[in-house]
């Protein structure tokens, strides 16, 4: 149904390039081809970021991060730190600034020869030493474009000068990031604004149409500068808070469950399970092995800063869209499916409109899953409603690769002599003893000890150790809130 997200990002490249991270003080705009990440990839990471849909980008409420009275309407205990009100005070400022930024493409050639030489792309620096803003204009390859992470360096073009930048990930709407500097200073990265085009004109290489009905949105994809431990701790309690309020309207609509006839859908599926599907589905695979905790919680720190605005534009290489990455190919995907099945739900009928509003996807999602258990074996079902939060691994396996994995994770786990009635929740590894994971957790004479997943799916192994290690997050000393906005 879906591949996780590994949008790291992929572009092509186009013009001559200059070698190295040199600091670009010329007047004229300079070809930059950084060099390559010293971190190793498997020969296929490559993948695709495709192009947001334009409807998605033309629905762009210009919503800041959080103001005051948004933040009032999710009660966390404490007040945010004096950084977190830094951070969200410059997000603002770099909105309001790169609103008026103008983009200047470039064409070359003449007649049915001319082309579209790039995307241009705007950021709003903040220099901590000069207390002043910098608008840096860029130049990346205009799409389609494909770029591989450790690979050769993607290209790309500087128009202002004195700076010195590095491509750090990313090539699309959700991801794209550089780090600047000037004079030997970071420079913060507090906004970004990114030109959306028609897929349409673009595959028939009508650039000028395509230049002509661009969307230019101005969006922060993360930074480093703007990761918080108020932000992250925000996040938790905001999925939490849209979750909750998703499940209600599922509960007051009454909205029965396939797998659990004479049960109610909202009983089902635990709000914990959608909240984790909400982060792991926005982890890149890589990022979570290198990583662990800290890429969660760079996640959670893009909710809790931009709350219903994030990950509106994330599309992965299997066109999946949104925070909890909905397919709808052709009208008629999995998206329409969900809509059609759960009819008293009140899911939003317009895939661009729903995949992107959170509360929305968030009851799609609890759709999905309980129609993904009623498919299974009926021992699982069992199992799984004797502890839904351990044995989520079944539909969680469901709503990343579909009923295929579900067989496949069954078949591998009774190869290693594990019931489901044995797994248990992720702990940590007794002395003396580790496994080379993913793994679940299986109970014994002896205790509790990890079982690694046997080769089935590399991906789909990695997104339930995704759902363990995230789980606890939600479970374990999740802040209390209450919200009203359902994420629209």
């Amino acid at each position: 149904m879906r591949n996780s997200l590994l949008l790291l990002a992929v572009l092509g490249c186009a013009g001559c390039a200059t070698t190295g991270g040199a600091i670009i003080g010329e007047s004229e705009p300079v070809v930059v081809a950084e060099e390559p990440e010293s971190r190793d990839e498997p020969a296929d990471a490559l993948e695709r970021e495709p192009e947001v849909p334009l409807a998605v980008a033309e629905s762009e409420q210009h919503q800041a991060p959080p103001t005051e009275s948004a933040l009032a309407e999710v009660v966390v205990a404490g007040r945010r730190s004096e950084r977190q009100d830094e951070i969200h005070d410059r997000v603002i400022e770099a909105q309001s600034l790169l609103r008026n930024v103008k983009l200047d493409y470039v064409f070359t050639g003449r007649g049915r020869g001319e082309l579209l030489r790039g995307r241009p792309v705007a950021f709003a620096l903040w220099s901590e030493v000069r207390k002043e803003w910098t608008v840096a204009h860029l130049e990346i390859p205009r799409p389609p474009v494909r770029w591989r992470p450790g690979g050769r360096p993607m290209r790309f073009i500087v128009r202002t000068p004195g700076l010195r930048v590095q491509h750090v990930k990313g090539t699309g709407a959700e991801r794209l990031m550089f780090s600047f500097s000037r004079s030997g200073e970071p420079l913060r990265v507090y906004g970004r604004k990114f030109p959306v085009f028609d897929n349409a004109l673009l595959r028939r290489k009508q650039w000028r149409a395509a230049v002509e009905t661009a969307k230019p949105i101005v969006y922060l994809p993360f930074t480093d500068d703007t990761l918080d431990p108020g932000f992250v701790h925000d996040g938790r309690a905001y999925l939490l808070s849209v979750a909750h309020a998703a499940s209600d309207e599922l509960r007051r609509a009454g909205v029965p469950s396939s797998a659990f006839p004479g049960e109610l859908l909202a009983e089902v599926i635990p709000v914990e399970l959608i909240t984790t599907l909400a982060v792991i589905e926005q982890t890149d695979d890589s990022d979570f092995r290198e990583k662990g905790a800290s890429a969660l919680d760079e996640v959670l720190s893009q909710y809790g800063l931009k709350r219903q605005e994030a990950y509106r534009y994330s599309v992965s290489s299997a066109a999946a869209l949104g925070p909890m990455q909905f397919t709808n190919r052709r009208g008629n995907g999995t998206y329409a499916l969900v809509v059609r099945r759960c009819a008293g739900a009140g899911i939003d009928p317009d895939f661009e409109r729903g995949a992107t509003n959170l509360g929305n996807a968030m009851k799609a999602a609890i759709c999905l899953l309980d129609l993904e258990l009623a498919q299974m074996r009926a021992d699982l079902r069992f199992a799984y409603r004797a502890d839904p939060a351990v044995l989520g691994i079944f539909p969680v396996a469901a709503y990343n690769g579909g009923p295929r994995n579900v067989v496949k994770l069954y078949r591998a786990l009774a190869s290693m002599r594990v019931r489901p009635e044995d797994l248990r929740r992720r702990g940590e590894s007794p002395p003396g003893r580790s496994a080379s994971c993913p793994c679940v957790w299986r109970e014994d004479a002896t205790g509790i000890h990890p079982v690694p997943i046997p080769r089935y799916n590399n991906e789909n192994r990695w997104y339930i150790e995704k759902y363990q290690s995230t789980l606890g997050l939600f479970e374990q000393g999740a802040p209390s809130a209450t919200l009203t906005d359902t994420g629209g």
